[in-house]
């Protein structure tokens, strides 16, 4: 399998708190990566760092065979990365279509355009990618007046529209049902299984980690402390004991 993402020895203090202590860890195609653990483990700073947010004090960081430790996050998305976020990061104001239609004027590098045309150029593309997402028929409507799970898989479509080959969703699941948690993550499953892409991301709703994940790791204060498929680190008794508790999880069957 090839791999889409290589972390070495990632380290990040702020103050004298080490954020990300010498985490690493590798991601293949068509893999979906859980990154879990407890409330200030380092996971957000851990993304921050990957999408080139922030910047590392020492380790290395692959993305696609590249080194981009130290990248910006426009250089990180230029390679083939999406992104999603905790909140939603949309144009309120913007249609669903036009939401989508920025990210791609933006990757055909057709920002600049002020022709009286500029509202139709890649629409087509823009509404493929809505109906791959389920949300096709929301398109002429505005953002600010969508349910927060319609938001949810605008911005999935959002970041499909550089056509990555590694997806980051960071909480993808937050503020959602039960219901749209499972058929978000389901959804995500599929694109990356048809789309032969990889996606780590972070949840703090177990069953869908559990249910979706080909593999996960776990933080902890920052540092690595497991790492394996759905069953092993279900039984892994330092994870249960810091986070995972005494809670019945579901898995894949």
């Amino acid at each position: 399998m090839t791999k889409l993402l290589e972390v070495k020895n990632l380290s990040k203090s702020f103050g004298g708190v080490k954020a990300v202590n010498r985490v690493s860890f590798s991601l293949e195609q068509g893999q979906l990566l859980a990154m879990i653990g407890p409330n200030g483990a380092g996971k957000s700073t851990c993304f921050n760092l990957i999408n080139g947010q922030l910047k590392p004090d020492s380790g290395s960081i692959k993305i696609l065979g590249k080194e981009t430790t130290g990248y910006k996050p426009r250089q990180v998305w230029a390679l083939g990365v999406g992104r999603t976020f905790q909140v939603t990061a949309t144009f309120p104001s913007m249609t669903v279509l036009e939401n989508v239609q920025m990210v791609l004027l933006s990757f055909h590098k057709r920002l600049n355009c002020v022709t009286r045309t500029v509202s139709k150029l890649y629409a087509d593309e823009a509404m493929e990618l809505l109906k791959l997402v389920g949300v096709e028929e929301q398109w002429n409507r505005t953002c600010g007046i969508l349910a927060y799970g319609e938001l949810k898989r605008v911005e999935l479509a959002m970041a499909l529209a550089n056509n990555p080959k590694l997806l980051l969703m960071d909480e993808p699941t937050a503020g959602m049902g039960v219901k749209e948690r499972l058929q978000l993550m389901e959804l995500t499953s599929q694109i990356v299984k048809s789309r032969s892409i990889g996606v780590l991301f972070t949840e703090h709703d177990m069953d869908v980690v559990f249910a979706h994940a080909d593999k996960i790791i776990v933080l902890n204060y920052g540092s690595l402390i497991a790492e394996g498929t759905p069953q092993e680190v279900r039984d892994n008794e330092e994870v249960k004991e810091i986070y995972l508790g005494t809670c019945e999880v579901k898995g894949k069957e």
